[in-house]
């Protein structure tokens, strides 16, 4: 008895997976539940387990392709089924991948010639599409889909978005005859390939570190980007967190760091200016409820942020719980789809890597995020004109500019260092 395997739904959103590393190989028998293969979403990275036990006959979806949910991937039997069937199509035939442009239509199959323009199948844009399409104002009929059956992918809409550029960025020809301009090949043409020093090596990016570039580059595309640093004194923070942290830990089992005192207050200034818990869609603003923050988490291959859901209805305590176990499975591929989606604001702690502050970039469709720098003894000149030594530290909030402007980014920011300098909620 063979059962497929196939590519699972990894969320709501989710339309498509990328298979980024076999587990195990044609011929080896597999435990049910044990991982099988990783795949690689818009949303997260995961290992996907066996739904069955047997042999595993057949690999039908190679390291590195991105097809659709639902479709086969491998096939898993018993010993005597290890034999493949005499007349097997190849994987390439059972579902092609998104990224390959080759693949006959219908139409060409039965000798007609392809349509120049068809329209999108809609239902089956990704969201990214969605998002891309309805902020650029693109009229998704405009644009022949390279994906599986046609569909449009992310890289379509950036070749469509990339021509317009170019088009609206070409001179106007002149009104007196003139040497004729340079064909629109030229304009477009890739730049040649680089030639490579004595001794450098070429190695493709990975499937995160792709998304992560895609997810990036589109969001600076989105958003007008504006940073605004405040210097926030954490030296009451520090002192709180000196003086607890052993009895934290001894009492809840994981220590205890500065990240959710900046959570908290945060969630505070959220509700004193809501606009900073809301999206953009289109020439609309959608005023999130719910009030979940995205933390940043480094990975060893790439960046990842997971959601904690109704942060404003937790303690420090549950704060830093929610921390340590979303970034604790972060790092070991453990998370589920659902808990990297949803985020209406987003916090990163730049200092935990020594940065003293930086730019972040937003992430969408959020409106702002918060970076943490470092926290550092200086001196700093308090009442009287006295020189204290202080904790000090750099918040740095990246804020879309086509909704929030730099009067509000100010205040938002001054109600987060209020809390932070004067924090008197019980911890223990």
């Amino acid at each position: 008895m063979m059962t497929d395997i196939l590519m699972p739904q990894m969320g709501e959103s989710i339309v498509e997976g990328t298979v980024t590393r076999w587990l195990k190989k044609v011929g080896d028998h597999v435990e049910r539940d044990e991982p099988l293969f990783e795949i690689s979403t818009d949303k997260v990275d995961v290992e996907i387990p066996s739904p069955t036990s047997g042999t595993l006959v057949e690999i039908l979806v190679e390291e590195g392709r991105t097809v659709a949910i639902n479709t086969v991937v491998a096939r898993i039997g018993d010993v005597a089924a290890a034999q493949p069937p005499a007349a097997t199509e190849p994987a390439s035939a059972i579902s092609p991948s998104p990224d390959v442009t080759s693949a006959p239509s219908p139409a060409a199959a039965s000798g007609a010639a392809p349509p120049r323009r068809q329209k999108p199948a809609t239902g089956f844009l990704s969201p990214f599409v969605r998002r891309m399409a309805r902020i650029n104002n693109i009229d998704l009929t405009q644009i022949k889909g390279t994906g599986a059956n046609g569909r449009i992918t992310k890289a379509d809409i950036e070749a469509y978005l990339a021509s317009r550029r170019l088009a609206v960025a070409a001179p106007a020809p002149s009104v007196e005859p003139a040497a004729p301009p340079a064909p629109a090949s030229v304009a477009v043409a890739p730049p040649p390939p680089q030639r490579l020093p004595a001794g450098a090596r070429v190695e493709p990016m990975s499937i995160m570190r792709q998304k992560i570039a895609e997810h990036m580059v589109m969001s600076k595309h989105t958003s007008a980007h504006v940073t605004s640093v405040h210097r926030v004194d954490m030296t009451r923070i520090v002192k709180l967190r000196d003086r607890i942290k052993q009895e934290f830990e001894q009492r809840y089992g994981f220590g205890l760091t500065y990240l959710p005192f900046v959570i908290r207050a945060t969630v505070e200034a959220l509700r004193a200016f809501p606009i900073f818990n809301a999206s953009i869609d289109g020439t609309n603003i959608i005023y999130h409820q719910e009030i979940n923050i995205g933390i940043a988490v480094a990975l060893d291959n790439g960046l990842i942020v997971p959601v904690i859901r109704q942060a404003d209805e937790k303690t420090i305590a549950g704060l830093q719980r929610a921390i340590v176990d979303l970034a604790t499975r972060a790092r070991t591929r453990a998370l589920k789809p659902e808990e990297v989606a949803g985020g209406t604001f987003t916090i990163t702690n730049l200092g935990s890597f020594g940065s003293l502050f930086g730019t972040p970039v937003i992430n969408q469709p959020q409106v702002a995020i918060l970076g943490l720098g470092a926290i550092e003894k200086m001196p700093v000149v308090i009442e009287d004109d006295a020189i204290a030594i202080r904790s000090m530290a750099y918040l740095a909030l990246t804020f879309d500019h086509r909704l929030i402007d730099g009067a509000l980014a100010g205040q938002f920011c001054t109600k987060v260092k209020q809390v932070l300098e004067n924090f008197q909620e019980t911890v223990l």
